[in-house]
C-alpha cells in the first residue's frame, strides 16, 4: 500500500514531546533530576525496540541456516580488551571548558571564521557538530557579538576546519561561547567504564564493562565451531548491552553511554571476504527498506582509507538522514583476520578452521554488520512520523472513521511488523453491554497479534491516540455488534477506511489487512 506523506523532515522537538506524552522514552532518574543522556524506555518504547530487535533476529538467525546465536557476558577477562586493542587504544583526546565544564573531542568541534562586511577576519567562533545545521542561529549570533566587540559590522561566517587545526588557546568554547583561552589543551580520555570484581577495589580486581559485543563472539569462536559443526561461511549473532563513556552524547537516544547492539560476525575463507562484504552491505541496506524506511533517507557510504579503523580492510556505513543531518545507523566492516589472530596470540589457543575436504587450516576473515538497536528504533520512529493537515483529509465520508476531518492528524506510519501495537480493541463506550464482548474480542486477538485494549475517552480521541502511537488497525465494538450482527469494524490507520467483519472471521481479516500493509508475519 502506497501512503502519501505530508512532512518531509521531522522536527526533533516534536518527537521528544511525543515520546514523553505517549510513553516511548523517559529521562532516566527523572525524579532525582536525571542523568545526562540516559534514558528509560516506557511501555511503547520498549515494545518498539523489542520489535526492531525481533525483526533483526528473525532476518539474521531464524530465517537463515548459516547463522547461530550467542549471548556473552558483559564483564569479561581484562585480557580480552588488551588483546582487542581497547585497553591501549580506546582513548580519545579531549578538551575541557574552564567556564562551563563542558568536555569535547577536538575533531567534533567545528571552527568558523567571523568575516566583517569589508571582508576582514574578526576572529573565530565554534560549535559542536559536523556542520552548522540546527545551531545556525546561535553561532551566527556569536559571530555578530564577535564583530560588535571589534567595533565592526558582521558580514558572514566561513567554515575554517575543526579544533584540531587550531591551538586550544585560540578557540572559543563551542558550548557556552566563552572567550579564547577557556579551553584546556587536549588530554587523553579512556572511553571504557571501569569497575571492580570482588569487595576490594584494587588493581588486581579491576575489569571493564564491555564497549562492544563483538569480542564475546571472537573468544567463543572455537566453542561455537565445536558445538555446532558449522563451516565457513557462517555467522554468530548477538544482541546485548554495551557501555562507552562517550564525551559528547546527545541527539536524544542516538548517542548514549549505555546502549544496545545487534552485531553479527560472519566468518569466511580468506579471498572470499570482499564478495561477502559486498553481499552484507546490500543485505543490510535492503533490510531497512523491507521495514518501510524511506529509500531517499538512507544511503550507503564507503569509508575513505583515512577513516578506517586499525583492524578494518574495508568498511561501509548505512546512514540515515536524521533531523541534524546524515548519521551512521549501521557499519559493515571487513575486519580481516585481526581479531582471531590477536586472541590466539594473547591466549595461546589456536583459533582457526580446518577444512576437511581441502586438508588445510586457516584463520577465517570476518565480515561484521554492527547495528545499534537504539539508533535503529529512532530511525524507524522518525521515518514513520507524519502530519496530515485537516484540509488534506476532506470531509468525513461513508466508510471513514468518526472525527476524521475535524482536526490535523499526527500519525506514526510504522511498518506493521515493528509497530509497538498492531491492533487496538476499542469498545464504543464503557457501557456494560459492550464490555464483555469487547474483552472476548481482545482475548481472541492477543493470542496472535500485539494488541492494546483502550476504552478511555471518546472514540474519536482514541482513534487519534492510536494514530499517534502508530497502531495499524483499530477494531471497534458497538451496539450493533451485541444487538444485531455480531460483527465489528476494522479501521485502517493509513487509508482511514472502515470495513465491517463478523467476529468469527476477525483474526483472518486482521491478518489479511496487516499483510496488505506490508507484514510478512501476520
Amino acid at each position: 500500500m502506497t501512503v502519501r506523506r505530508h512532512l518531509t523532515q521531522v522536527d526533533m522537538a516534536k518527537i521528544v514531546s511525543l515520546s514523553k506524552r505517549r510513553g516511548f522514552v523517559f529521562p532516566s532518574s527523572e525524579i532525582y533530576g536525571g542523568v545526562g543522556s540516559t534514558w528509560d524506555y516506557g511501555p511503547l518504547g520498549v515494545a518498539l525496540k523489542r520489535s526492531v530487535k525481533e525483526a533483526w533476529w528473525r532476518a539474521m538467525v531464524l530465517e537463515r541456516d548459516d547463522i547461530v546465536g550467542l549471548d556473552s557476558a558483559i564483564i569479561q577477562s581484562p585480557q580480552v580488551w588488551v588483546a582487542s586493542g581497547h585497553a591501549a587504544g580506546f582513548v580519545d583526546p579531549l578538551v575541557d571548558c574552564k567556564v562551563c565544564r563542558g568536555r569535547f573531542r577536538p575533531d567534533h568541534v567545528k571552527v568558523y571564521k567571523v568575516v566583517g562586511r569589508g571582508g576582514e577576519e574578526l576572529g573565530l567562533v565554534s560549535a559542536v557538530g559536523n556542520a552548522l545545521g540546527e545551531v545556525t542561529k546561535e553561532i551566527v549570533e556569536r559571530g555578530k557579538a564577535q564583530a560588535k566587540s571589534r567595533g565592526k559590522e558582521f558580514g558572514s561566517l566561513q567554515e575554517a576546519g575543526v579544533a584540531t587545526d587550531y591551538p586550544a588557546a585560540l578557540i572559543p568554547c563551542p558550548n557556552c561561547g566563552a572567550a579564547p583561552g577557556s579551553l584546556t589543551e587536549p588530554r587523553m580520555f579512556n572511553l571504557m567504564f571501569k569497575t571492580f570484581v570482588g569487595p576490594v577495589e584494587d588493581t588486581a580486581s579491576q575489569v571493564w564493562l564491555r564497549p562492544e559485543t563483538a569480542q564475546g563472539i571472537f573468544i567463543n569462536f572455537d566453542n561455537v565451531l565445536t558445538t555446532t559443526r558449522m563451516k565457513p561461511p557462517f555467522g554468530v549473532a548477538q544482541i546485548g548491552k554495551s557501555f562507552r563513556n562517550e564525551i559528547t552524547p546527545g541527539n536524544f537516544i542516538f548517542r548514549t553511554r549505555e546502549f544496545e547492539q545487534m552485531e553479527m560476525e560472519y566468518f569466511v575463507k580468506p579471498g572470499d571476504d570482499e564478495k561477502w562484504h559486498d553481499y552484507w552491505v546490500r543485505e543490510r541496506h535492503d533490510w531497512f527498506l523491507s521495514l518501510g524506511i524511506n529509500k531517499d533517507k538512507i544511503r550507503v557510504r564507503p569509508h575513505e582509507k583515512s577513516e578506517l579503523a586499525h583492524y578494518s580492510k574495508a568498511t561501509s556505513d548505512i546512514e540515515y538522514l536524521f533531523p541534524w543531518g546524515w548519521g551512521e545507523l549501521e557499519g559493515i566492516a571487513n575486519r580481516a583476520d585481526f581479531d582471531l589472530k590477536q586472541h590466539a596470540k594473547h591466549s595461546g589457543k589456536k583459533l582457526e578452521y580446518f577444512d576437511q575436504e581441502m586438508k588445510e587450516r586457516y584463520v577465517p576473515y570476518v565480515i561484521e554488520p554492527a547495528l545499534g538497536a537504539d539508533r535503529a528504533a529512532l530511525a524507524f520512529w522518525l521515518d514513520a512520523y507524519d502530519e496530515e493537515p485537516a484540509r488534506a483529509m476532506g470531509a468525513a465520508s461513508e466508510g471513514q472513521a468518526p472525527g476524521a476531518s475535524d482536526e490535523a492528524r499526527v500519525v506514526l506510519r510504522f511498518h506493521p511488523d515493528i509497530a509497538p501495537v498492531q491492533v487496538a480493541v476499542l469498545p464504543l463506550s464503557r457501557n456494560e453491554k459492550l464490555t464483555p464482548t469487547a474483552r472476548e474480542v481482545h482475548a481472541s486477538l492477543r493470542k496472535r497479534f500485539v494488541t492494546q485494549y483502550d476504552d478511555a475517552q471518546s472514540i474519536g480521541r482514541r482513534y487519534r491516540r492510536q494514530d499517534e502511537i502508530g497502531t495499524p488497525l483499530c477494531v471497534t465494538i458497538d451496539f450493533d455488534t451485541v444487538e444485531n450482527d455480531n460483527a465489528v469494524t476494522i479501521r485502517n490507520r493509513d487509508s482511514m477506511r472502515q470495513v465491517r467483519v463478523p467476529i468469527a472471521e476477525l483474526p483472518a481479516a486482521v491478518a489479511a489487512q496487516l499483510r496488505e500493509m506490508g507484514s510478512t508475519r501476520a
